[in-house]
């Protein structure tokens, strides 16, 4: 499956679960999206700011449009993050797509998000998909 349909329509990703250590995945692939043209948007109720971006606490606390959403937690926790996109989405009108990284897969979190109208990855890293296009 191609991924670069999502990679042309959407530009601004929300990470949920970026972290401020610049050696994990949740903070180098946030840097690399950012470095190609993405807008970054930093989840974190741990941090204040991250890479110079103010971070977040919780999806529903983001002032701007969320396209993408850029999850950084482990499996048995999608579910949750999903319900509170689901919610942001009913809210708001936006939130197009859910992306689990590599090694984040829950089923029941793709259930309910397609049930609600956001096109749903998991399993797959964004860094190495965008680099394989």
């Amino acid at each position: 499956m191609s991924y670069k349909p999502i990679f042309d329509k959407y530009k601004t990703i929300a990470v949920y679960g970026m972290s401020t250590n610049p050696m994990k995945p949740s903070n180098y692939v946030p840097a690399f999206l950012e470095s190609a043209g993405y807008t970054i948007i930093p989840i974190n109720p741990a941090a204040q700011e991250i890479d110079g971006k103010k971070a977040y606490p919780k999806i529903s606390d983001v002032p701007v449009l969320i396209e993408i959403l850029d999850v950084f937690r482990p499996s048995e926790q999608a579910l949750d993050v999903v319900k509170e996109a689901v919610e942001r989405k009913t809210a708001k009108g936006d939130i197009n797509v859910i992306w689990l990284q590599e090694g984040i897969i829950n089923d029941e979190a793709k259930k309910l998000a397609e049930e609600n109208g956001i096109e749903f990855v998991q399993d797959r890293c964004m860094k190495k998909e965008y680099q394989s296009l």
